[in-house]
């Protein structure tokens, strides 16, 4: 059967899913790392009311850094595995109005968190 020009070819899409198993792999080898990195950095810190409040900022963080790189790459994953242009299309739409709708909420409960870590900082009368 011949294959139409939007199609994409079964080498292709295995190829491609290979390539974000690797990219996937290699960022959460680096995420682990960071991770480690950083928390060897806040235990060296003294805790304190201003530590401790950026220390829940810095933990949402890179909670909300993997969760938003795990929604890339499960996309990267569909798109690897797509048939055709059009399939393309719908998954990249799809994720485009999700994540919009991801980082909205993900805005204000950064901000809330921020707000209170200052909070926590001003002196209580």
């Amino acid at each position: 059967m011949a294959q139409s020009h939007t199609e994409l070819s079964q080498e292709m899409r295995n190829l491609a899913a290979k390539n974000v198993e690797q990219a996937q792999s290699a960022f959460r080898q680096f995420m682990d790392a960071m991770t480690q990195a950083m928390g060897m950095w806040s235990n060296a810190i003294p805790s304190n009311e201003v530590t401790s409040g950026f220390k829940v900022v810095q933990d949402r963080a890179i909670h909300l850094a993997k969760q938003n790189a795990e929604g890339g790459f499960a996309l990267a994953t569909s798109l690897a595995n797509a048939k055709d242009i059009q399939e393309v299309l719908s998954l990249q739409s799809r994720y485009a109005q999700t994540q919009m709708q991801s980082y909205t909420l993900q805005i204000q409960e950064f901000g809330k968190i921020m707000a209170d870590a200052v909070q926590s900082m001003q002196p209580k009368s």
